[in-house]
């Protein structure tokens, strides 16, 4: 959730001086957070649309006159730690372009845009608040690939100024990273693990294996008691605007499995009432849910024990309305849900979730961003 606006009784002056696109004087009180007038958040968003763009075009194919193969963040003055940091995330990506390389996956372009949300100066150091969304352009390898893919995500900006006005950028930190995989140009956060065994036994699951290809499982998307068609449709349709008739739960724990819920009730799967803490059960009424409406393994283990999908050999074997299921770390816990909402013709599926918010991305980016991961795939 983004935060809702700092409002104070008197706001400081806020003088901008604009020098190489990241220098300006501001007034302050010492130890008082004071907001930044629009100039100044405007000069953060450029220092933010500069680092989160770079790391982008890190991803998108070498062509003549892209950024794909400038330095990470030529413009924005860092912190030699930060500077380090971001020359290693832009290693990453660039192996992660390499893998998708050898998937079939390339983008040809993208678009990245930064807003502010809220940006506070205390003293000599600014705490910015930004949005970042990216739309890049599939490149069409196979000549069925969708259009593009989308996501949007959020950043805390830590900055400290300097002498003559010069802004520091210190840090940049993901804040949906802990609920769901990492937007694609983003480096991949080690997950702890924290989940302890409680010695009961629960329809878990059986692995999919990530071999591509898969050996075709063609699945009837037409005639059966569910609208796949309307799932992808919804999904699609709230994978950034959220519906308000449902709550969201964007703290601890992430939306992606309230998300899948709402597609696969779109697309007719009928709810279960009773007890909210039985697994066995899975229903919203608008004040309360089902543990298994919003929870990862508590979804899994109704879908198993109410036979409502059965799991996949080999994630590949995806469609449309099927759902994908990844353990991050191995440790017993389910992470996280997510839908596809289109497959190509050659079986690559494409992914929309909640946590961190996207449209349309492939199976074979996740797995190059999380190639140890254990994944789970179900045919809904």
């Amino acid at each position: 959730m983004i935060p809702k606006r700092f409002r104070l009784a008197a706001v400081a002056a806020l003088t901008v001086a604009l020098a190489s696109g990241s220098l300006f004087a501001y007034s302050a009180s010492a130890g008082t957070p004071e907001e930044a007038d629009r100039a100044t958040a405007d000069a953060f968003a450029r220092i933010a649309d500069d680092v989160l763009s770079q790391r982008t075009q890190a991803l998108v194919e070498d062509q003549p006159g892209q950024r794909g193969a400038a330095p990470a963040s030529g413009k924005t003055r860092m912190s030699a730690k930060l500077k380090k940091d971001e020359d290693a995330a832009m290693t990453t990506l660039r192996s992660r372009k390499t893998r998708l390389a050898e998937l079939g996956e390339a983008y040809t372009g993208a678009d990245t845009r930064v807003a502010v949300d809220r940006a506070t100066v205390t003293g000599g150091k600014a705490t910015v608040q930004v949005t970042e969304q990216t739309m890049l352009t599939y490149k069409k390898v196979h000549g069925d690939e969708p259009a593009t893919t989308d996501f949007k995500t959020r950043y805390e900006l830590t900055l400290t100024s300097k002498k003559r006005g010069a802004w520091e950028l210190t840090s940049i930190k993901s804040q949906d990273a802990g609920n769901g995989p990492v937007a694609i140009n983003e480096p991949v956060a080690a997950k702890a693990n924290v989940v302890k065994d409680d010695g009961n036994q629960y329809p878990d699951g059986t692995p999919a294996a990530t071999k591509y290809p898969a050996t075709p499982n063609p699945k009837v998307k037409t005639g059966g008691a569910y609208d796949y068609a309307a799932m992808a449709k919804y999904a699609e349709k709230y994978w950034s605007n959220y519906n308000p008739a449902y709550r969201k739960f964007n703290g601890a724990g992430g939306d992606c499995t309230n998300f899948i819920s709402q597609a696969l009730n779109a697309g007719a799967w009928k709810p279960v009432p009773g007890s909210s803490s039985d697994y066995r059960n899975w229903w919203y009424d608008g004040t309360r849910q089902s543990d298994s409406w919003v929870g990862a393994n508590e979804w899994a283990w109704f879908t198993l024990s109410n036979q409502r999908a059965a799991n996949l050999a080999n994630v590949y074997q995806m469609d449309v309305g099927d759902i994908l299921q990844v353990d991050f770390n191995k440790d017993g816990s389910k992470d996280h849900s997510m839908m596809v909402t289109y497959r190509s013709t050659k079986g690559m599926p494409y992914l929309t979730y909640h946590s961190t918010n996207t449209y349309r991305k492939s199976l074979a980016s996740i797995i190059a961003s999380y190639p140890d991961a254990r994944y789970f795939a179900y045919r809904t």
